[in-house]
């Protein structure tokens, strides 16, 4: 196996915030190609598993926000189901990255935005999706709290991650295909010399499911739960209002 490329630090506070949307930003023209190349399209279940979750026949004319929405994949996906009737807010700090997720369906609205500091009223949204993203906040449990305020009551929160497979020998293969392969490809294809260095690091880094739903309680959503999926290499969570 080729030697692993060198771990970047994940940087933290107003760096990380600027770090990744400049990052972003440079990758937006082969983000989605990426992410379906490197998942191997598994990317496309995970996110119609996501919003199975959403419990959209509570209001399927409802108004729902995708946040860190990035090129609006996962709004789409709701965006797209034969029962929905609403619209879905995307909303991202990456101006270039709603850009080009314009036109994937026609009920979707892009709005640049930080997801620390969403320009919505209180309860204004019927349900919310994050989508690969939560991971990349400059401050986890302030967006968390910043989610929780833009729903409506007994709306709902999901949010699909990345995280590490909790036994062996997958999180071994996992953790090399991470390190050695993922960064390789990355570099490849965006033209990027890091950032597909970055995700490893971030994911590594993240708290793992069992932490990520207990910070969920803490920003006040209840019935909080979580599955694995793809023998432990997502999770999609869920809580609500």
């Amino acid at each position: 196996m080729p030697e692993a490329p060198p771990r970047i630090p994940v940087p933290a506070g107003d760096a990380k915030r600027s770090y990744v949307r400049a990052m972003f930003t440079a990758i937006a023209p082969r983000y989605d190609l990426l992410n379906h190349l490197l998942s191997l399209n598994i990317d496309r279940a995970w996110r119609r598993r996501a919003v199975g979750r959403l419990g959209l026949a509570r209001a399927p004319a409802g108004t729902y926000l995708d946040s860190c929405a990035g090129t609006l994949d996962l709004g789409a996906e709701l965006a797209r189901r034969a029962e929905f009737r609403g619209r879905v807010v995307g909303a991202d700090f990456v101006v270039p990255m709603l850009k080009l997720g314009r036109g994937k369906a026609p009920a979707l609205r892009p709005v640049g935005a930080d997801a620390l500091h969403l320009p919505f009223g209180d309860g204004a949204f019927d349900g919310a999706l994050v989508g690969f993203g939560i991971r990349n906040l400059a401050d986890l449990d302030a967006g968390l709290r910043e989610l929780w305020r833009v729903l409506r009551p007994d709306a709902r929160l999901v949010v699909l991650e990345f995280t590490l497979p909790p036994g062996q020998p997958m999180r071994a293969l996992y953790l090399a295909y991470f390190r050695h392969v993922l960064p390789a490809v990355g570099r490849v294809v965006s033209k990027h010399t890091d950032a597909y260095s970055y995700l490893p690091a971030s994911v590594t880094e993240f708290p793992a499911p069992d932490d990520l739903a207990g910070r969920m309680r803490a920003a006040g959503l209840r019935d909080v739960g979580y599955e694995r999926l793809t023998f432990g290499i997502a999770a999609v969570h869920w809580g609500t209002k």
